[in-house]
């Protein structure tokens, strides 16, 4: 088995590690409603600034955010490309997962004739 190294050089692993935080997580559905600074996703959490802002750099890392600078205000912004290659990963394993729900169903019918 071959690890990746930290610098997560393939984009699905950063986005899954990145995804892993709840926090991040949260932060990525404040910013489906539009960019937003630091303390404006920081507000909804109990840390501070620079704990929001160590989270940001991972999402930023992944790919998921970007960042620009407005007069003053530093904004985030989402960029959700890098999850539409999680989600087809992910959609990869939809029919393994049927074919399993289906082998269940069966099963179950067999018990219930037997019974």
């Amino acid at each position: 088995m071959v690890l990746e190294p930290l610098g997560y050089e393939d984009g699905l692993t950063g986005v899954f590690a990145a995804l892993a935080d709840p926090t991040r997580r949260a932060i990525l559905t404040q910013l489906k409603h539009g960019d937003a600074t630091v303390a404006e996703l920081a507000a909804p959490f109990s840390m501070s600034q620079p704990a929001v802002s160590k989270h940001l750099k991972v999402l930023e890392h992944a790919g998921l955010i970007s960042r620009s600078q407005r007069a003053t205000a530093r904004l985030s912004h989402l960029e959700a490309e890098p999850l539409r290659a999680a989600v087809g990963w992910l959609m990869d394993y939809r029919a393994y997962w049927a074919e399993s729900f289906d082998r269940l169903d069966d099963l179950l019918d067999d018990l219930r004739e037997e019974s």
